[in-house]
């Protein structure tokens, strides 16, 4: 061995210390740290409902296209002034995703904007009187607590009304190549993102013990279905309430009385959901189900869901056991 070999290593730069594994963000972001990022998709939101005393969620699906009555009627009266002497102002003119298309097919939108924004003040009520009645229920969780997608539409309706009530509202949203940003009404500790849609929709079935379907697209109709399914085949270990509303929508859209007629689903598979045209049906709906399947064990006295959020599953485990070499 040649005598300078030594001294060659006297002269190397040290080394820095290498990044932990999980501080590593080229393994995490990597097809080989996928597991871990699907783990964390299902720890760290069941570490969030455990905190913020969570116990189960009622979901609402709808289109996300949607918007307020005051939003739709305001841009059919700025189109119907259109052509008036003076221009409206920038920020007044009428939605840009209708630019290139012609007057009638404008005005048609328009229209259809203000007859589906019935939907949005619909879901918005609903959300609200659920909401008024979860927070008087007594115990130590949070019950039926308003879920949505998180995004805008009937989701951002479902959050406002029970925020407008005071409760706790769930967003859960999505990560997409054109960026849904989570709506203004969502409560802050119960604002998730996801990257994985089966993750998301894992939330959506595992927390649910109700589900309202409002007039939608094909998200909300693959929402609905996988529900439907997982209830038509008992994968979910619960009774869960579906109520599909808007009957003159949806029957338009499909028509589930014609699988059962042509055999494609059974019969009384016409039972795994109801009909509702209005918030104080719905809300009927859901209360009789929610009260008859999930409401008859006996509560923890009349105590109240506290205000402040719960300990992590560190501090109620107790201490680490005592650290060895």
């Amino acid at each position: 061995m040649p005598e300078h070999f030594g001294d060659d290593a006297d002269h190397l730069t040290p080394l820095e210390n290498a990044r932990l594994a999980y501080e590593n963000k080229d393994f995490i972001d990597s097809p080989d740290g996928r597991m871990l990022r699907i783990m964390a998709e299902y720890y760290e939101p069941l570490s969030r409902f455990r905190k913020e005393r969570i116990q189960d969620t009622v979901v609402f699906f709808g289109s996300a296209r949607f918007r307020a009555m005051d939003d739709a009627s305001h841009e059919l009266e700025l189109l119907e002034n259109s052509y008036s002497a003076k221009a409206a102002p920038e920020d007044q003119q009428p939605s840009r995703d209708m630019e290139n298309e012609t007057s009638e097919v404008k005005r048609n939108l328009a229209e259809a904007a203000v007859e589906m924004a019935r939907y949005y003040e619909d879901a918005r009520k609903l959300s609200h009187l659920l909401t008024e009645w979860t927070m008087k229920l007594p115990g130590r969780r949070s019950r039926f607590v308003v879920c949505s997608g998180g995004g805008p539409g009937i989701m951002e309706a479902a959050n406002r009304g029970a925020y407008e009530a005071g409760g706790k509202t769930i967003g859960l949203n999505i990560k997409l190549p054109f960026e849904q940003m989570p709506n203004p009404y969502i409560t802050p500790a119960l604002n998730f993102n996801f990257h994985y849609f089966f993750m998301r929709k894992y939330w959506f079935a595992y927390m649910a013990k109700a589900l309202v379907v409002f007039p939608g697209g094909f998200g909300t109709l693959d929402e609905m279905f996988e529900i439907l399914t997982l209830d038509q085949t008992h994968k979910l270990a619960k009774k869960i309430t579906i109520v599909i509303y808007g009957s003159s929508y949806w029957k338009n859209v499909i028509n589930l009385e014609l699988l059962a007629e042509k055999g494609a689903i059974a019969i009384k598979d016409l039972d795994l959901f109801q009909w509702a045209d209005t918030p104080e049906d719905a809300f009927r709906i859901l209360k009789d189900g929610l009260t008859r399947n999930h409401l008859s064990e006996p509560t923890a006295g009349d105590a109240q869901v506290p205000d402040t959020p719960d300990a992590n599953i560190q501090a109620l485990l107790g201490p680490d056991i005592a650290k060895t070499l």
